[in-house]
């Protein structure tokens, strides 16, 4: 292992902790299965896989709880768990491994690759490299288009998807501010495609999960559904946890397609921490010191507090972000999906390595868990992040209630009012978007039903809410997506398009209803 001073010489800037020195006190295997299992408990999550790396060894690795609430089949080492946008680390180590064999460079423009890549700015897209694809710095909003691969029942292929970007609007100029994105990850997986010749999930299989001996790490749809020890996901509805359904369409792979078991993440993390490095005293190797450098090396500045661990800096390399914490430079990335959670974080100069995979959304549970990890090595005594994490977590949850609560006052404040409701024929049509497609708005016994052409998942009923607003609630609870349907008018008085929010602020930014626009067509 290269020290860290080396390392943060190489990332031009330098964290004073050389001389910073504590009296640590590692967490034992029985209390790290303590704290989890008081984890599980206090968000209500099924199942678990928890694994510690130190010093090129599993320090600690052991699965908890059971797969589904169907089958009550427990997890065990081998059980699949969707790890989510961890996979993007996969996708930039792809690009890595073809930028070590000279066929292209962080800095090759994405036109010369895909050539009918287009995005809304001419300028932006004749500059636009694949750096710029892996680093969120894209000048479009948070998840920007996500509803063209999410939920997983939408129909857009690939060609569209890549076709649609050109109509995606900025919310900031290029280069100049961190927005997450998932769909330029998918271009980015293009890329590696073109350039090797193979398809993204085959080269990602042949290059990282055969060589690993990753043998439990998978990227196709299908073969992971028939995957018996696979978990399902969980969220909770009402109170009660219910399954979820899949996240993603399968192109959306290069973005969070991996499912892969705790054993096999533990090698992808030990090979990390080995500087790429792998096999019988680190003689193979994955990818250069050069590049994976360059992947741990800031490419656009985050705005963040300082958090529980003093952090003074906080940035997005190439497929992690990066951050220091205590006083240590760290690497970590989380991963979401509906009902899973995932992530991995690591502490090169401690050589350090947590990984935390769960079947239910609560991002609280793996924070609680990997920050308590942290704080034992840390040797930081008398702080209770289970419990940090959960008032959090129900503040946000109040918030919630609260706004849903004032949405449902007006909505029934409205069914007993004798004032004159809209006419729903004034509302009827097919709308369209310029990207996600066609939703038709019908009249089923009065009430108004919402139907989204290429995204079957989002259909569901109408209720009137006020003025000209309507909200509608998806048949499947599970999606926690409900959103507002705030109709325009023409001069006639009859709907002419609509716009969309989500009701609570808790939804998933996925649900990126704020960036559509539609227009009647009929």
């Amino acid at each position: 292992m290269r020290s860290f001073i080396a390392k943060t010489l190489l990332l031009s800037f330098v964290i004073l902790s050389s001389n910073f020195t504590v009296k640590a006190q590692a967490l034992s295997g029985p209390q790290i299965d303590s704290l989890v299992q008081k984890t599980m408990k206090t968000f209500d999550v099924p199942g678990m896989a928890v694994a510690v790396l130190k010093d090129g060894k599993v320090y600690h690795k052991n699965t908890y709880g059971v797969r589904s609430i169907k089958t009550n089949a427990p997890v065990n080492e081998n059980t699949l768990f969707g790890v989510a946008s961890n996979t993007k680390a996969f996708t930039t180590a792809a690009l890595g491994q073809l930028i070590d064999q000279g066929k292209l460079n962080w800095d090759t423009k994405v036109t010369d690759i895909i050539p009918e890549f287009q995005l809304s700015d001419p300028y932006v897209t004749r500059e636009f490299t694949v750096r710029d694809l892996v680093t969120h710095r894209s000048g479009l909003g948070l998840g920007a288009g996500d509803l063209m691969v999410f939920p997983a029942g939408n129909t857009t292929t690939k060609a569209e998807m890549i076709h649609n970007l050109r109509y995606l609007k900025p919310v900031s100029s290029f280069r100049s501010k961190f927005d997450y994105d998932n769909l330029l990850y998918i271009v980015a997986g293009e890329v590696v495609s073109r350039i090797s010749g193979k398809s993204f999930d085959d080269y990602i299989s042949e290059n990282f999960f055969k060589p690993l001996g990753m043998d439990r790490s998978f990227l196709s749809i299908p073969k992971i559904k028939a995957d018996d020890n696979r978990i399902d996901g969980h969220a909770p509805v009402n109170g009660k946890l219910e399954l979820t359904g899949d996240t993603f369409t399968q192109i959306a792979t290069p973005a969070g397609g991996i499912f892969a078991s705790i054993n096999d993440m533990s090698t992808w993390v030990r090979a990390q921490l080995n500087d790429g490095k792998y096999g019988e005293k680190g003689k193979d190797s994955l990818f250069s010191e050069k590049v994976h450098n360059e992947m741990w090396t800031p490419q656009t500045i985050i705005r963040s507090g300082k958090g529980p661990y003093n952090t003074h800096f906080s940035a997005y390399g190439l497929g992690w972000f990066l951050s220091d914490v205590n006083g240590y430079f760290q690497v970590t990335h989380t991963g979401g999906l509906n009902g899973i959670v995932s992530q991995v974080t690591l502490l090169p100069e401690m050589d350090l390595g947590i990984i935390v995979l769960t079947n239910q959304q609560s991002g609280a549970a793996f924070s609680a868990i990997t920050n308590s990890i942290k704080d034992g090595y840390f040797g930081i005594k008398g702080e209770d992040r289970i419990k940090q994490y959960n008032d959090r977590r129900l503040a946000g949850e109040k918030e919630e209630d609260s706004i849903v609560s004032a949405v449902e006052k007006t909505i029934a404040a409205q069914l007993k009012s004798k004032a004159p409701k809209p006419n729903p024929a004034d509302y009827t049509g097919t709308y369209n978007d310029v990207w996600f497609g066609n939703v038709a708005i019908t009249d089923q016994n009065g009430s108004l039903y919402f139907k989204a052409e290429k995204s079957p998942d989002l259909t569901g009923t109408m209720t009137f809410y006020k003025g000209t607003t309507y909200v509608v609630r998806w048949n499947d609870a599970s999606l926690k997506a409900d959103a507002f349907v705030n109709f325009s008018l023409d001069t006639e008085g009859k709907a002419d398009g609509f716009k969309m929010s989500p009701i609570s602020p808790l939804t998933d930014f996925s649900y990126d209803f704020q960036d559509l626009e539609f227009g009647r067509v009929e």
